[in-house]
Order: C-alpha cells, then structure tokens, then sequence
C-alpha cells in the first residue's frame, strides 16, 4: 500500500470492527469507509482540491479521523495544527467546537467544528454537513510521492506514511484480528503511521486512546498493543514505541 486513500477501498467494506472512540463506541470497516467518503466530500465543499492543506484539530478522535481518512483521499496534505493552519492561510482549518470561536480565519480559510454546532454563523458545523453528505467517494489524483501530512520537521509523503505502518506491522506482529492502542496525538507521523494507519491496513483495530499526555486514562488494557511514546505509563501486555520504528529505506 503506497496511498493512505487506499484504506478506504470499496472491497475492504466488512463488518470487522476498524475503530474504537474514547468514548468506547465501535465501528466497523464499512463504517469508517463510508464515513471516509463523507467526509472527502465536505471537504472538497469546503473548496478542498489536490494540493490544498487541511488542518485539523490532533488529539485522536472519530471526526479527525475522518478529516484525515477524506482529505488523504482526495490528495490533500493535512496539518495536525488549527492555529497553525489559520496562520499559514490553509483551505479548511477543523477544530472542537469548544475553541473554534476563538480562532479568526483570513478570507480563503474555510472554520469548521466538531463536537456540536458553532456559535458563529460563518463556521461550518461538521457533524451537520458530514451525516448529510453524498457516501460516494468523489475523484481524486493522487501519487504516493504527494505528502499527506505536514509536520513540524516537513513533509510526509504517502508512501513514508505507508512504509512507517507496514514497518509497524511487521514490528508489532499485527494482523486481522490485533486490537492497537494509540495513546499519542495524530501530530506525531510515526505514531499516526503505527497506531491508525498500520492496523487499518491489516484489517485490525485501532482504538483510540489517547489523552494528550500520552497516559493512560484507565488500569485496564483495552487492546493488544499499545503505540505510545516509552515514558508513557500504559496497561496493555505489549507496548511500540514510534521513535522506535525504522524510517522507510529509499
């Protein structure tokens, strides 16, 4: 897998569980594919095209999952960094609707928000315009050399992305049936790559558990493995550390 849109691939629709909240609530595969190709659609209403960056909110969550699943499909890098995103002007800047009014988007940036509707008129209400989308994934060009996240230290291509997950998977051993705990934030790449994008892509997983710390909220494991940094405190039996995972090889 080069493309990090390929996971929302209409054969891989089945009834296996894909991703759990931290609210403890599940969906399946065919779930989150159908909700990945909601929300490319948004975005793309949103006047998001190849190229254009979309910056979302980084702590773990449905909503940013999806916000990253849509923008990856239609080839549009994303930036785990809302203030961030409204300083660099990017196209659509999503954030929890609890700080979305305090963010002051320049002409060109789209605001939306998550976590139930916005006080300001101008500011797209996610929930409402994602469960009332088109489930048809809209078109796209992408090419795994196009990046898919823009962080701190620079750009991640898809095809880094992908080899950072396939290396995980290899790591971590993780396949249809492993449940993987990410107790770090989406803004972290390799834990992205480990702890969303590599069980999806094995047909597990990814249960999303992450504080913001990187602790963990409960004694109890909630998975197999869990994709935390190594200072962290967690209860699952195995743990993968990001920075330990191998860089793709050119």
């Amino acid at each position: 897998m080069n493309l990090v849109g390929d996971l929302l691939a209409r054969d891989r629709r089945t009834r296996d569980p894909a991703l759990v909240t931290p609210d403890g609530r599940e969906r399946t595969h065919h779930d989150l594919i159908t909700n990945g190709y909601k929300a490319a659609n948004v975005l793309r209403y949103l006047g998001v095209r190849a190229g254009a960056t979309v910056a979302v909110e980084p702590t773990a969550g449905f909503h940013t999952t999806l916000a990253f699943l849509g923008a990856a499909a239609v080839g549009a890098p994303v930036r785990f960094d809302p203030a961030a995103g409204i300083g660099a002007g990017d196209r659509v800047v999503l954030a929890p609707v609890a700080t979305a009014d305090a963010l002051d988007p320049a002409p060109g940036t789209n605001l939306a928000a998550f976590g139930g509707p916005p006080d300001r008129p101008d500011t797209t209400h996610w929930e409402k315009e994602l469960w009332s989308e088109n489930p048809g994934m809209p078109p796209s060009d992408v090419a795994p050399g196009d990046p898919v996240v823009r962080g701190a230290d620079g750009d991640v291509s898809h095809r880094d992305l992908c080899s950072l997950a396939a290396a995980a998977v290899e790591t971590a051993d993780i396949g249809d049936e492993t449940r993987v705990v990410l107790r770090a934030p989406f803004s972290d790449p390799s834990a992205l790559a480990a702890g969303l994008v590599a069980p999806l892509s094995a047909g597990g997983t990814a249960v999303l558990a992450a504080t913001g710390d990187g602790e963990a909220k409960s004694d109890d494991p909630r998975g197999d493995v869990a994709v935390a940094p190594a200072a962290a405190t967690v209860p699952e039996p195995r743990r993968l550390d990001p920075a330990s995972i191998a860089p793709p090889v050119e």
